[in-house]
């Protein structure tokens, strides 16, 4: 399968296609006239990329072995299941993060009197 037709096949740039290569996340060969050729399983293999990446794994993430998320092997189930309550915890992290940060702000935009913190502290010392 050559890039157009892997293009077509999962909605995906050729520009994306050649960056997933190019980080070694998509494997293809080269034929005798330069294209590169793609195996029938890089659809399913970009479909899953693309669902661990909707499901907020970075590419690093992947790269380092997530497990398939559509593996029958029931010794790849517990893998993902780790992989997967990581991820959660990550971004339940990140939200209290921005509760945090959005309670800060709350209480400074309420404060009597508001003017710049960077400015006010800078006049303080």
């Amino acid at each position: 399968m050559q890039i157009g037709e892997l293009a077509a096949a999962t909605g995906l740039t050729r520009d994306t296609l050649r960056f997933y290569e190019k980080r070694g996340l998509l494997l293809s060969r080269r034929l005798a006239n330069g294209y590169r050729d793609y195996p029938p399983e890089a659809v399913q293999w970009l479909c899953y990329l693309r669902a661990a990446q909707a499901l907020g794994f970075t590419l690093a993430e992947i790269e380092t072995g997530l497990p398939l998320l559509d593996d029958p092997a029931a010794a790849a189930a517990p893998l993902l299941r780790d992989a997967l309550m990581r991820k959660l915890e990550d971004i339940d992290a990140r939200i209290a993060g921005l509760s945090a940060l959005r309670a800060d702000l709350t209480r400074e935009l309420a404060r009597p009197g508001f003017g710049c913190p960077v400015l006010e502290e800078q006049a303080a010392a």
